[in-house]
């Protein structure tokens, strides 16, 4: 089953679109979308569609942080019915936690993780979609409207120690500083996607709280329709996402994250056709991918964050499932990649002759 997202996610996506001088009718029609769609926020349309839309529009822009500009402007009233919820909640760490709760009612594709080392606290968030694709822009969409939503409740008050990206810095971090501009520092080529920030941040008293209005709204929410079937491989698959960079992918752990038991998740899996080995697997070629795009990544980090002690563990286990060692497959793709710029160009076509701005 399709993983959803309210078309609330797309949400600035004209405007940015124009900005940087695209037709976003014509690059909606590619993806089997229109203007009409997005006018209802709460119509479900296909996360795997919104990626490579934001990809595309990206791509045809030369603008890398197209993805980011989106969230400039979101406010909290874009989570749909549950903003009342968020804007009630005692606490940022409160309203971190509802968020994780019902994420299901504005993204099924986003997984988010709280983890709290001594008095630092991590957030991980990761954009998973049916399809292996590449998912910069949305992830920093995602990351964006999480950081301006911890803003909005806490004000001046919001200042993390970093925000951190897996993927490249982009020639250009004006985007980046506007947006995250409260943050000590922005990591990119790190270890996750997500940010940190002091554990009495979360503790942080929301001054616009009511509890009366937090409990009806958390009332109102659960008598609303669950827009897709739960699946328990859907939420496997994004707790592996999560947990695999850390370590922490084991069975036990995965169980524990969609809140079963060993066995009857083990069952439920075999009656969707599935095992934990087989997920683990299919994420962790996904990750493999991912990181090993990065050139800045070493190939004995990528083994580490793939689960392996050992890089020649990591080099059997990558030459199996695809045919190369990681080390040709990174040559391969670097070369294919330059194959793709002609000379004078370096980002795809050169849209300056056609009047389009490049936007950074």
């Amino acid at each position: 089953m399709s993983t959803l997202i309210r078309a609330a996610g797309l949400t600035n996506y004209v405007n940015v679109a124009c900005q940087v001088g695209l037709n976003p009718r014509t690059l909606l029609r590619k993806v089997g979308l229109s203007e009409a769609a997005l006018a209802d926020p709460d119509l479900r349309v296909s996360s795997s569609t919104v990626v490579a839309l934001l990809e595309e529009s990206a791509h045809e822009s030369r603008c890398p942080t197209f993805g980011l500009r989106m969230a400039e402007a979101r406010q909290l009233s874009d989570f749909g019915a549950m903003s009342l919820l968020l804007t009630h909640q005692a606490t940022l760490g409160d309203a971190l936690r509802t968020t994780i709760a019902y994420r299901h009612l504005f993204n099924e594709a986003v997984a988010i993780h709280l983890e709290e080392v001594g008095d630092t606290v991590i957030v991980r968030t990761e954009v998973v979609t049916d399809a292996s694709a590449s998912s910069r822009q949305a992830t920093e969409l995602a990351l964006g409207v999480l950081f301006r939503m911890c803003s909005a409740l806490l004000g001046s008050h919001w200042r993390p120690y970093s925000v951190n990206f897996c993927h490249a810095a982009p020639p250009d971090l004006q985007v980046h500083r506007r947006i995250f501009g409260t943050a000590a520092k922005i990591e990119f080529n790190s270890d996750f996607n997500g940010f940190v920030c002091s554990a009495a941040d979360l503790k942080q008293k929301n001054p616009t709280a009511d509890p009366v209005m937090a409990r009806y709204a958390e009332r109102f929410l659960e008598t609303l329709p669950v827009p897709n079937d739960l699946s328990v491989l859907r939420d496997a698959r994004l707790a592996i996402y999560l947990f695999l960079p850390m370590g922490r992918a084991t069975i036990e752990l995965v169980a524990q994250a969609v809140g079963l038991n060993v066995r009857t998740f083990q069952r439920q899996l075999e009656e969707a056709g599935s095992t934990f080995s087989d997920l683990l697997t299919e994420v962790r070629r996904d990750l493999a991918l991912r990181y090993i795009q990065n050139e800045r990544y070493p190939l004995g980090r990528v083994a580490e964050l793939l689960g392996y002690a050992m890089p020649s563990s990591f080099t059997r286990w990558f030459t199996a499932q695809f045919g190369m060692a990681p080390a040709q497959w990174r040559a391969e793709n670097i070369r294919k990649r330059a194959a793709l710029v002609r000379p004078g160009e370096p980002h795809g076509r050169n849209r300056r002759k056609r009047g389009t701005r490049t936007a950074s």
